[in-house]
């Protein structure tokens, strides 16, 4: 599709400076810009580029001083960073909107379908599944019996949920993730049979999970995302874990069996934290901590392993640089007194 200028000036709430008619099909990097293609300048870093792009429009701030010619047809904006999001979303839902359900599929006759779904090939729906209007189905997704997908929903290609799963409205699963699948219950007493797992999962409206996340099913009742929760790639949840709204996970973390995790945290990559623990609202983990026991006070940042305020952390990692020269001080003055 393409816009003009003028069209993505009145989107934006932008100034024109050059041609109005000035046609765009795709969004570049300032720096690699191209005819037909639209950017934008907002770290004065990059500013050196807007006088050699080859951009056919860039989005600017205001505020910016042009000492220079120009190629490019220019958008002025209150906030450039913010204007150019706005065009991403709008093309991201423009390439997105995809829709109806290809003959390649496989739909039980007892699952209710909303309207205006898309299906792409091979997609496998289960039994008495329910799902919702606008939902997208990328090809190879599976959705197992008696699950729940709700509103404008978008499952990319190889999600996988399991029976039972309820999701939410507005939710996104990126490639490969897996809802559903069993917790990692096993009994060494007992000739280490696998204890079942027959809980569900329950996604709230608006999360977002990155490629290959892998959430467990409750050994009984459910395993639970609240609203608004956003996991980077390679997320592990296991069973009956409780995420708390618009908590935010950063690639490769592990959270153990039956954790509560808190509203509103934030967790750097590679943080591990054992199970059956309580993590209180607000907390931030730097990268690679370990958590091995509950996090009481809120609003609070931890670092390293086994995790401690990072005020404590910083104090102790400055010591233990300092190990060395404390050694040989000890040793001076144990051959000073004879010791």
């Amino acid at each position: 599709m393409e816009f003009t200028a003028q069209q993505i000036a009145d989107l934006v709430g932008g100034e024109i400076v050059g041609d109005a008619n000035a046609s765009v099909s795709t969004l570049s990097k300032i720096e690699e810009g191209k005819p037909g293609s639209i950017s934008f300048l907002a770290n004065p870093t990059y500013t050196p580029h807007l006088y050699t792009s080859n951009a056919s429009i860039v989005i600017i701030n205001k505020s910016f001083e042009i000492t220079k010619e120009v190629k490019s047809t220019l958008i002025k904006v209150d906030n450039a960073d913010a204007a150019f999001a706005k065009l991403l979303e709008m093309y991201n839902q423009v390439k997105l909107n995809k829709s109806g359900i290809s003959k390649m599929t496989s739909i039980d006759e007892s699952s209710k379908l909303g309207k205006d779904i898309y299906a792409g090939e091979y997609v496998v729906i289960g039994k008495n599944v329910t799902i919702g209007n606008n939902v997208k189905l990328y090809p190879h997704v599976f959705i197992g019996d008696n699950a729940v997908i709700g509103d404008d929903s978008i499952l990319f290609s190889g999600v996988k949920v399991y029976s039972e799963s309820i999701i939410g409205k507005r939710c996104i699963f990126h490639a490969g993730t897996v809802i559903g699948s069993d917790g990692f219950r096993f009994n060494p007493t007992d000739n280490h049979k696998k204890v079942p797992q027959i809980g569900n999962v329950i996604i709230e409206d608006d999360v977002e999970l990155g490629a290959n996340c892998a959430i467990d099913r409750a050994t009984l009742g459910s395993t639970i995302l609240r609203k608004g929760v956003k996991f980077d790639n390679m997320v592990h949840i296991a069973h009956n874990v409780e995420v708390g709204e618009h908590t935010y996970i950063a690639a490769q973390s592990v959270v153990g069996g039956s954790t509560i995790i808190g509203k509103n945290c934030m967790f750097s990559g590679q943080v591990g934290m054992v199970g059956h623990i309580k993590i209180a609202d607000g907390t931030k983990l730097g990268a690679q901590t370990g958590v091995s026991k509950s996090i009481k006070n809120p609003n609070t940042i931890h670092i390293g392993t086994p995790s401690q305020e990072a005020r404590n952390f910083k104090i102790n990692t400055i010591h233990a640089r300092n190990l060395g020269k404390l050694v040989e001080r000890v040793k001076n003055i144990e051959k000073e007194l004879k010791i």
